[in-house]
């Protein structure tokens, strides 16, 4: 062999070599990078959760998860995006907030980073009322992680031994909680339903408000909240927690709330459709096949909107982050339809945004016994059930402040949304 073979040869062997380690390059351009990732606490987290290391082994990049409640999410990300901080590169948070994230430039349009990566992204298998609610002025802004409304669960053996029909109205489902406290001696409690402050219990009043024919904003962008309907609404719901519900109610959250109707201990609750999930979990659950679910009441036929909620989380990518790109591929990744089928042999997650988990075996095996009354509450659902303004956060506090002092006592309900109806007009006209 001459020197020239000799070259020729080498430098063969030299790029059959090194050509597994381009090719590694070009399938992690980011290996090495650390993302920090804000999270409510949820299913859909701990099914993300758990799946990281397959992320990680995908992309090369590391993920610092960081899980808060969902009534402390919010306030934690504004402080850090108002001191453009850059602690977090994505971020999650109900869509009732993008209007005031992209018009305060706190999060990043993701079209072009979905084109550039486009491989777990697949914009065809999103629930559309799920995406779309993530769109403004025609750019994405939002990955939606999960999605939910609202419904009404009931103790069908509960409701059949005391000769009680499923409510239709709110005045029905105050009915019933009575008839089930007298009837079983107190031992039952009558109905169970969120009353800590801020956006928990705002969240299931709100179903009350719009049901009795109320709503948070007027047309003409002035808060609604001292009327008639309005006060009859939150003078309904609290005192059907007061009269007929759980010791300690105020200071139930979603969590606290479900436990005790998992657990046997309530005849009725109002939630999320996601807690149908942990109702027929056998695992966690003593009311498998016990519950009945049906949509939200009304109490008029004078509706400004529907009762049943659509909600919507998303996944953010933040605009001071120095990793947007990485970013973006774990947010795609993270809201990808394989991730989410596997999500369902991790934690009850009947919240899915993906058109293939929603309509798989899996699901229906699992979530069937609720599958049809979830479906009727997403199409019915109001996109407007929560205030989607800029200034929607200081308006839910607003509410729950009055919510929070009727259901204590200390202010009738005209008063205590009164107080809170000046304040939201001050907001409003800011």
């Amino acid at each position: 062999m001459n020197r020239r073979q000799f070259v020729a040869l080498t430098l063969t062997l030299a790029t059959s070599v090194a050509m597994p380690i381009f090719a590694q390059a070009a399938d992690q351009p980011y290996k090495g990078t650390r993302l920090a990732v804000l999270m409510e606490g949820h299913p859909t987290t701990d099914g993300i959760q758990a799946l990281l290391p397959e992320f990680t082994k995908e992309t090369g990049i590391e993920v610092e998860l960081e899980v808060v409640p969902e009534s402390d999410i919010t306030a934690k990300m504004l402080l850090e995006f108002s001191s453009g901080s850059g602690r977090y590169d994505v971020v999650q948070n109900n869509i009732i907030f993008i209007p005031g994230f992209v018009k305060a430039g706190y999060i990043s349009p993701l079209d072009e980073s979905a084109t550039k990566f486009p491989t777990n992204y697949d914009k065809a298998d999103f629930v559309p009322g799920y995406l779309n609610t993530n769109i403004v002025d025609g750019k994405l802004y939002g990955l939606p992680v999960y999605g939910e409304s609202t419904f009404l669960m009931y103790r069908k053996d509960i409701f059949e031994q005391y000769g009680i029909s499923p409510p239709k109205t709110f005045a029905e489902v105050v009915a019933a909680a009575k008839t089930v406290k007298e009837k079983s001696n107190g031992e039952m409690v009558g109905i169970t339903m969120r009353g800590a402050q801020g956006i928990h219990s705002v969240y299931v009043w709100a179903g009350w408000l719009w049901g009795y024919g109320g709503e948070f904003i007027t047309k003409d962008g002035k808060s609604a909240l001292a009327t008639d309907e309005a006060a009859a609404s939150l003078e309904a719901f609290a005192g059907a927690l007061r009269d007929y519900g759980p010791v300690g109610v105020a200071n139930f959250g979603w969590e606290e709330n479900r436990v005790l109707f998992q657990s046997g201990k309530a005849a009725m609750t109002m939630d999320a459709t996601v807690n149908g999930a942990f109702n027929e979990d056998p695992a966690i659950s003593s009311v498998v096949g016990k519950v009945g679910y049906v949509p939200v009441p009304v109490e008029t036929d004078k509706l400004k909107g529907g009762s049943s909620s659509l909600a919507v989380h998303s996944l953010y990518v933040a605009s001071a982050s120095q990793n947007k790109e990485a970013a973006w591929l774990f947010a795609s990744w993270a809201t990808a339809k394989q991730q989410q089928i596997k999500s369902f042999n991790i934690a009850p997650n009947s919240g899915v945004t993906s058109l293939a988990a929603l309509n798989s075996d899996e699901f229906n095996k699992r979530y069937g016994a609720f599958k049809d009354a979830m479906l009727a509450s997403i199409n019915a659902g109001n996109p407007q059930y929560l205030p989607t303004v800029e200034a929607a956060n200081e308006i839910i506090n607003n509410a729950g402040i009055a919510v929070s002092k009727v259901l204590a006592g200390t202010a009738s309900a005209k008063d205590a949304l009164a107080e809170a109806n000046a304040a939201n007009d001050a907001v409003l006209g800011r």
